[in-house]
């Protein structure tokens, strides 16, 4: 057998999947407590151990390739000219990589700034700031300000290329890592955020890894080939675009709720379905991802209640609000909790349903009338996600849940809130194996393996699975 091994270094579990490449289909599943902070070959040791025991004596892997978030992920400032325009695009390239937002700075960094930032302790800063050829000031004094500071991590600069040459120099002059890519917006209202994701990823590999102690197992497996965010998020560009020679699905969305943020990731245009309506702001990017750090099932558990109201998520759950506080601040403090009874099943139901509908909504775009001197105009601000053919679940709440057809259904378009562009008419699909990461992982060397694994494992809900259609394919 040709299989490959695909590991996911988790903050709480060290994750695999073992695969057959020759027939593209799961041999089996593994998992063990991640051990990062310790000896992370302790917690790999003993997710193989656990693999061995659920699918007999292991095959020898040809690939064995991994994707970490432990330690929180990794945790990335971004640095812009503009809050709007080049800080909004520097956002937008750290959350495609696959990083953990942790602070956003525009204009010219103040001492005040610099204290903060250096309180967040980011494991990378992206520097951005002016178009090619225009403002050239604020990303040197950035720069010189980031020189100056205690600050160690590496630091992509992103920013206009005619201050590069400078701003490297600067930087490189004080003893900061720096690597220096393709300005994130190099034109007014233009994005170009590939370049600076790569950098990115490449930074993860090459120094973030080693800070986290996991190059510490580096002979158990071949490499670690990205943050865990960014291989789901390649799952997903997978399943959408297909490979050479294959279809994927079209566009889709991929909704991941996890215990401490809900994540979102689309891969459509973007572009208006609705006729006459007229795009302002700054163009979205085709593969998109968003993180709520609010709406996480544990952690942020009484967030959730914050921002859905607690009136809303009693009434669905069935229960009173003062019963619902008791069971959510439960929740919250005891991150491991599983629900048992009828009733900690509801709420945990019902808050997965609201972490749903509120993170799809701030995904996705809006349209509102503009009345202008010619009449009204439909104006649309960020992504119309009505071109969606298939809304994914993946993540905890959705692959144990007994209705997450209920679940996921809330990504859809709601009547009631008629001016936020969510999809219209998709199909609810659920990645019950959490198989995403692992078939991003293994498109950078098997890709048709991966795509018809992710089609072959990928369940339809609703109507589909109540016959018993086992795939997508």
């Amino acid at each position: 057998m040709s299989a490959a091994l695909l590991i996911d270094f988790g903050s709480t579990y060290t994750k695999l999947r073992a695969v057959d490449l020759g027939r593209a289909r799961l041999i089996g599943t593994g998992q063990g407590p991640s051990t990062v902070a310790t000896d992370i070959t302790v917690g790999l040791k003993a997710a193989l151990q656990d693999l061995e025991q659920r699918i007999g004596e292991l095959p020898a892997f040809r690939h064995r390739l991994a994707s970490s978030s432990a330690g929180g992920g990794l945790r990335m400032v971004t640095v812009g000219l503009v809050r709007e325009l080049t800080a909004e695009a520097a956002r937008q390239a750290a959350l495609g990589a696959g990083a953990r937002l942790v602070g956003t700075f525009a204009y010219e960094i103040t001492g005040a700034d610099t204290k903060k930032l250096t309180e967040l302790a980011p494991d990378i800063i992206l520097l951005a700031g002016g178009t090619d050829g225009g403002n050239r000031d604020v990303l040197i004094a950035n720069a010189r300000t980031l020189a100056g500071s205690s600050l160690q991590c590496p630091i992509i600069v992103a920013g206009n290329r005619v201050a590069a040459d400078d701003v490297q120099a600067i930087l490189d002059g004080a003893g900061k890592p720096v690597m220096v890519t393709e300005n994130v917006m190099p034109e007014f209202g233009e994005l170009n955020i590939e370049p600076a994701r790569e950098a990115i990823r490449q930074v993860f590999i090459d120094r973030i890894v080693h800070a986290k102690g996991i190059d510490r197992a580096l002979e158990m497996f071949d490499q670690v080939l990205m943050p865990t965010p960014a291989a789901v998020l390649e799952g997903a560009r997978l399943l959408a675009e297909g490979c050479r020679g294959h279809d994927g699905l079209g566009p889709l969305l991929v909704v991941d709720v996890g215990g401490a943020t809900t994540d979102i990731h689309s891969v459509c245009s973007g572009e208006p379905t609705q006729a006459g309506a007229v795009r302002r702001g700054l163009p979205e990017p085709h593969v998109k991802r968003t993180v709520e750090g609010d709406l996480g099932m544990r952690h942020n558990a009484t967030s959730i209640l914050e921002a859905a109201g607690i009136e809303a998520i009693a009434a669905d759950a069935g229960l009173s609000a003062a019963r619902l506080a008791t069971l959510v601040q439960r929740a919250h403090e005891e991150i491991e909790w599983l629900p048992q009874s009828s009733e900690e099943h509801a709420v945990d139901h019902a808050l997965a349903r609201a972490a749903v509908r509120l993170a799809v909504r701030r995904h996705a775009g809006t349209t509102e009338t503009v009345y202008t001197v010619t009449g009204p105009v439909s104006v649309q601000r960020g992504k119309d996600l009505g071109d969606v053919g298939s809304v994914i679940g993946t993540g905890g709440a959705l692959a144990y849940s007994t209705k997450p057809g209920e679940i996921l259904a809330m990504a859809l378009a709601d009547p009631k809130e008629p001016l936020s562009l969510r999809p219209a008419n998709a199909r609810l699909l659920l990645d019950r194996e959490y198989l995403l990461y692992a078939c991003g992982l293994l498109a950078a060397v098997e890709p048709k393996a991966a795509l018809t694994l992710a089609l072959q494992h990928i369940r339809p809900l609703g109507q589909e699975e109540q016959h018993g259609q086992s795939s997508i394919l």
